[in-house]
């Protein structure tokens, strides 16, 4: 796993660490950020925000946000998450 991804909130840090794959709930539709993905910013409306690591597949509801996809890290500004 090369990519990281780092999902804030007002309150807390809610994920911080290292990522396969990780999908969004974009403006105009969902979309798929995998390693070495083009670099990228893009608001978040209310939806489905998952993401796959060691772990497994992880599943968060947020309600609004921006995401940044930068040099293989993604970080998420998110209102809240559930």
């Amino acid at each position: 796993m090369s990519l990281l991804l780092e999902i804030i909130t007002p309150d807390r840090t809610v994920y911080n660490g290292e990522v396969e794959s990780a999908t969004f709930p974009g403006t105009l539709g969902t979309f798929l950020v995998l390693n070495n993905h083009a670099p990228i910013i893009s608001t978040l409306f209310k939806g489905p925000m998952s993401y796959v690591n060691e772990d497994g597949s992880h599943k968060y509801e947020i309600d609004g946000g921006v995401v940044e996809v930068l040099n293989n890290k993604i970080t998420v500004l998110a209102e809240s998450v559930h």
